[in-house]
């Protein structure tokens, strides 16, 4: 079965292979000293100190392997990369709100980046799909659960840092 791609600015990729060398030196070390600890407790079969310490330890491994394979699947993108006027992954857009005027800004990012409380979302979302490759003045149409929106393209930039 072949790997799912994974979209990342290079901010991205700095961030989850920090938290990957985070899991990896310091966690785990912290965990095999609880399990080490819990040990002394006694019966392991009765020892929810134990427990909690092996479920944990089983998370962050879980969580490590997803990491490595995400990195292992990255494809970086350059914020600079492509055309400056059109809307790609890692640009920050400006859109308008064609029905009631209101404005939105936001960056494209990649699914595994998305953040939509730090105005971060997904090309793969129906917003970042519809608004790929546009240039500011053009008319997107982005059919949500509440109905279709019209969104011009007020402005593309580069990347906001967040």
């Amino acid at each position: 079965m072949s790997e799912k791609e994974t979209i990342l600015s290079v901010e991205g990729l700095r961030r989850l292979e920090a938290e990957l060398e985070h899991l990896k030196s310091v966690r785990r070390r912290q965990i095999a000293e609880r399990i080490r600890q819990s040990r002394e407790f006694g019966d392991l079969s009765e020892n929810s100190e134990y427990q909690d310490a092996k479920e944990e330890q089983a998370f962050v491994e879980g969580k490590i392997l997803t990491l490595e394979r995400t990195l292992r699947n990255a494809i970086v993108i350059e914020e600079d990369a492509g055309n400056p006027k059109a809307v790609g992954v890692g640009r920050t857009v400006t859109l308008r709100d064609q029905a009631n005027g209101d404005v939105l800004t936001f960056t494209i990012v990649g699914a595994t980046e998305a953040d939509p409380a730090k105005a971060r979302i997904s090309n793969e979302s129906p917003v970042g799909r519809a608004v790929m490759g546009k240039e500011a003045g053009e008319i997107i149409e982005v059919m949500v659960p509440a109905g279709l929106i019209r969104y011009e393209v007020v402005e593309v930039g580069p990347a906001n840092q967040g």
